[in-house]
């Protein structure tokens, strides 16, 4: 059997090392610029609303979640603690940008369902807005219970504390 001979380093041609190096250079740099300038954003631009709402999600003493329709005070739905992981999360996360830079509770969030078919979860305070369908519809329905009418109703107040 002929003995197999092995490529070493110094086989390959100084020049495509050379070629291939300042190839990845220059993409790394390409990279950069478009970061710089801006034009990373691949996200669309958001299609018209078919239907929205303005809600306020209130955390309560017990571990539950209120949600509140922000232009009539209805009550829209209570989420109980330990439930809707998905919920729970998304609205952390929006909280924790508001945290970020310090702005309050005052302005709802806007949930929207989008003449494209997508169902988004919108923070005008901060220009953030989350493309709930990307997550599944498993896990955007229910968000999505939520753009559903909800008949007159009184608030109910959590006790003093």
């Amino acid at each position: 059997m002929a003995a197999q001979r092995q490529r070493h380093p110094e086989d390959i041609p100084r020049a495509a090392l050379i070629g291939i190096g300042l190839l990845l250079l220059l993409a790394l740099v390409g990279v950069a610029l478009v970061q710089l300038a801006g034009g990373a954003e691949s996200q669309l631009p958001p299609s018209p609303a078919l239907s929205s709402r303005e809600l306020r999600f209130e955390d309560r003493s017990d571990g539950s979640i209120v949600i509140v329709d922000a232009r009539t005070g209805s009550l829209v739905q209570v989420i109980e603690p330990e439930t809707n992981g998905f919920l729970r999360g998304t609205m952390r996360a929006l909280v924790r940008d508001r945290r970020r830079e310090d702005i309050g509770p005052q302005t709802p969030f806007v949930l929207a369902a989008r003449a494209d078919g997508r169902l988004t979860i919108d923070d005008p305070s901060t220009g953030r807005s989350i493309d709930l369908a990307s997550f599944g519809p498993t896990n955007s329905a229910a968000f999505r219970r939520l753009l559903a009418p909800t008949p007159p109703a009184t608030r109910t107040e959590e006790p003093s504390r």
